[in-house]
This record gives C-alpha cells, sequence and structure tokens, in this order.
C-alpha cells in the first residue's frame, strides 16, 4: 500500500530494519540420552530504545532416533517451516513483523478507513475517532504492534472503564487497527493478535433491561403534540429506528398501499444508507396510514424530494432527534413512566417483544422487519415479561389439573384426543419451519 521509502521508515520511527534470507543447517545432537536434530537462527527484535538487536537462538526439530525419529530430510522441511515465519528479504517483509508504532497505525485507520465517507457513516467515525484520540493512542500509541501484551491491555480496559460497552467498543476498534495492520502488511497474516486474546467478561447492561407495556405506552403518546406523536408512532408500529423514520422523503412514502420505504437515514443533518443491508426494507403501516395521510395534507402539495419531517425553519432540512427525544422523555417523566435507559430505542425494542408476543410473528420474520442483520441480536432486543410468564406457566398448571381430575375411561379418551392434537401440532410446526427456511432463502 505504502511503496515510498520515506513513509515507510516515517512508520517505522526511524527504525533501520534488517533484511536476511536464513537457510541454517540441520544438526544431530548426539549428547543427551534421546538424540534430536537443531538448527541455529538469528531472531530480530526490538527492545524499549527502538535499537533493533539480533539474538542467535536454538530451534530443536524433533528425535533423529527412537520413537517418532524424523530423517534428515524431514528435518529440514521442518525447519524451512519455521523459517518462513522468521526470513524477511525486503523492508517490507520485516516490518510485517509488527514493528510499526501503534499511533501510525491508529492514524492511518482514521484517514484511510474512517475517512472513507461512501463507506463508513459518521456516527461510527465519531465514536471510533474519539475511541482512538482520546483513550487508544494516549495509552498505547509510543508501543509498536509487536509490543502490546493481552494482560495488560485487559487491565487497562477493566481500570479505566465502568461501562462493559465501552470496554467492547475500545476492543473492537483495538482489533480491527490490527486487522488493517495486516492488510496494509504491517502485521503478518494469520497471526493472532494480543487484542483477540484479551477478556471482558460477559455482557453486562447499565441500567435494568425493561420496555413499558402497552398501557403505559398508550398514555405517555397521548402527551405528546404533532409531528413528535407521529414520529413516535411510526417507531412503536413499525420498529423503525428514529434516524430510519426523520430520514423519509415523500417519496418513501405511498399512501395508497399504506408503505414507507427505509431506503436512507438521516443522524443530524447526514443522509447516509441504513445502519446494514438488511435495514433497507419496505414497511406496512397499518391504519397510522391515515395519521399520514392527514399529516401530509396540511402541508399541502409537495415535492417527492421534500422531508416528510422538515424543520420548522429550514423546511428544506430534515429534522433533527434531539426534540423528538425531549418531547418522549418528557411525556415519560410527566406520567411517572421514565426510567434510566427509556428513548426512542425502548419504542424500537417494544415494537420487536409485541411483534411476536402479540401479532405472533417468528423470530426470522420480525428480524426481517426490524432489519437487523441476524436473529441473535432480534434476541437480544426481545423482553419476555412476568405477565407472559405467567401465562405459559399457568396453561402448564391448567393441563396437568385437568389431567388430574379425569377418570380412567375419560383418559383413554383424553389419551387418543391427546395423541391427535400432539399430531396436528408436530405438522403445523413442520410446516412452519419449512416456511421460516423459505423466506430466509428468499
Amino acid at each position: 500500500m505504502f511503496s515510498d521509502e520515506g513513509t515507510l521508515q516515517a512508520l517505522l520511527g526511524g527504525l533501520k530494519l534488517k533484511t536476511r534470507v536464513q537457510h541454517p543447517k540441520i544438526h544431530e545432537c548426539k549428547d543427551w540420552a534421546k538424540p534430536y536434530w537443531f538448527f541455529r537462527y538469528w531472531q530480530d527484535e526490538v527492545p524499549s530504545d527502538g535499537l533493533m538487536k539480533s539474538t542467535r537462538k536454538r530451534q530443536i526439530v524433533g528425535p533423529s532416533k527412537g520413537d517418532g525419529a524424523l530423517t534428515r530430510k524431514q528435518a529440514e522441511v521442518e525447519r524451512d517451516k519455521f523459517l518462513v515465519k522468521i526470513n524477511a528479504p525486503t523492508e517490507r517483509a520485516a516490518a510485517a513483523k509488527g514493528v510499526v508504532l501503534i499511533k501510525d497505525i491508529a492514524n492511518m485507520y482514521i484517514e484511510s478507513h474512517l475517512g472513507r465517507r461512501n463507506k463508513i457513516s459518521i456516527p461510527t467515525r465519531c465514536t471510533e475517532t474519539s475511541m482512538i484520540n482520546r483513550h487508544i493512542i494516549p495509552a498505547w500509541g509510543e508501543l509498536r504492534l509487536n509490543e502490546l501484551e493481552s494482560k495488560a491491555v485487559e487491565d487497562w480496559l477493566y481500570d479505566t472503564f465502568d461501562s462493559w460497552w465501552t470496554m467492547r467498543g475500545v476492543k473492537k476498534v483495538m482489533g480491527a487497527l490490527y486487522t488493517k495492520a495486516e492488510q496494509w502488511g504491517f502485521w503478518e497474516e494469520s497471526k493472532k493478535s494480543p487484542i483477540s486474546r484479551v477478556q471482558i467478561g460477559s455482557k453486562e447492561y447499565k441500567w435494568d433491561r425493561r420496555i413499558l407495556n402497552e398501557e403505559e405506552i398508550v398514555h405517555v403518546l397521548a402527551r405528546i403534540e404533532q409531528p413528535y406523536l407521529l414520529i413516535c408512532e411510526t417507531c412503536i408500529a413499525t420498529g423503525t429506528r428514529i434516524s430510519e423514520v426523520l430520514g423519509l422523503q415523500i417519496k418513501h412514502v405511498d399512501l395508497k398501499a399504506g408503505t414507507i420505504k427505509i431506503e436512507q437515514r438521516n443522524w443530524h443533518g447526514d443522509i447516509s444508507k441504513p445502519k446494514t443491508k438488511g435495514s433497507q426494507r419496505t414497511l406496512t403501516l397499518g391504519d397510522l396510514t391515515d395519521d399520514y395521510c392527514d399529516w401530509l395534507a396540511k402541508r399541502g402539495p409537495t415535492n417527492p424530494q421534500a422531508w416528510v419531517f422538515p424543520q420548522d425553519t429550514k423546511p428544506g432540512n430534515p429534522m433533527w432527534d434531539s426534540g423528538v427525544r425531549a418531547a418522549l422523555k418528557q411525556a415519560a417523566e410527566d406520567e411517572g413512566l421514565d426510567f434510566p435507559g427509556f428513548g426512542l430505542h425502548s419504542l424500537r425494542r417494544a415494537n420487536i417483544t409485541w411483534r411476536q408476543k402479540m401479532g405472533g410473528a417468528s423470530s426470522i420474520e420480525t428480524s426481517r422487519i426490524a432489519g437487523h442483520s441476524s436473529v441473535e441480536i432480534t434476541e437480544e432486543y426481545t423482553f419476555v415479561d412476568l405477565e407472559r410468564q405467567r401465562e405459559t406457566t399457568q396453561a402448564i398448571r391448567d393441563r396437568l389439573q385437568e389431567v388430574r381430575e379425569t377418570t380412567p375411561e375419560q383418559r383413554v379418551d383424553l389419551d387418543e384426543a391427546l395423541r391427535d392434537r400432539l399430531l396436528k401440532a408436530r405438522q403445523a410446526k413442520a410446516e412452519k419451519r419449512a416456511a421460516d427456511r423459505k423466506q430466509a432463502a428468499a
């Protein structure tokens, strides 16, 4: 990627690399009870002073006599396999040993990866750039890639951050630096990075995981005025992200079909593609279509490129999410239903949960509608509340009690009826699995 030698030397911090191709002879050691094959080679290391140091080392290949003995030819093959990782015929090959400074790789990552507007969304760019400049470079920037130790990074994460999610985010970015370094030729291919061995424990949530129930949501929404109400209603009815709703233009709304097309998102005025490829989807509005008809009718004839929810003072610009968030939060507070973590994303979580609980949608259907990249993410969004647990628990209890109260004669008839029900249930389940697989393949 960087053919200019001056650029390469700058990345190495002035470090002079040694280029060599080693091909030492195989020797047999007969001084021990179990003779073995070995060879000697030079290992280049970079101490903390930045000066390249070469150390003569001895590598044992395997036994030369007895069980599992290798022939000289076999020992030479094993030697060559080992030396593939050691030899560096060019400076570029030597640089792949991980001698580039972490701060240089981090800056390259910002400029050459995060800087690509058509590839990385602005929210991701801002978040990762902040993590790199505020945390990673100050703590590790002066070290070289091959000097970073897993334990040191793990201790630093636990000592520096209280949030598990922040630790996860910083660890993910640090891992991405090594991935890009490998792609750019500054880290050995297929070699594990020290970040891959960092453990941050099981997932933890900063706040209690909960959503408001249906009655509570209705009370909160009753306190919100238009157009914020229609935006919140869209989130709760369709499961859209707030950025997707605020990215809607007139051309994306089909009032006859009662649908909206999610083709873009709006993050603080930046219009870009949705979060994932699966997020580009068409969603039904149900009877919310009437509310969209009323809202668009009030605005009069509009250009297909116009925003569905424009700013009051600058109609040519889409609305930001801050006003909607404030209105929802205030309504919840006025109802005494606010809690840490409640917000617009809570409406999306409620939709995903209710779509499965009330509508009987499968996890695959719900995942597709939510625009998730995998069903596993949908599972994270799904809440099983106590009321739902009570219903399923009581259904089991009622069934057991029904069996206890039957007479032996009734039980014979009951067993036959039960067998019929079980057979029908199995058939229905098999048909549903087949439909899910067909839908997933489509």
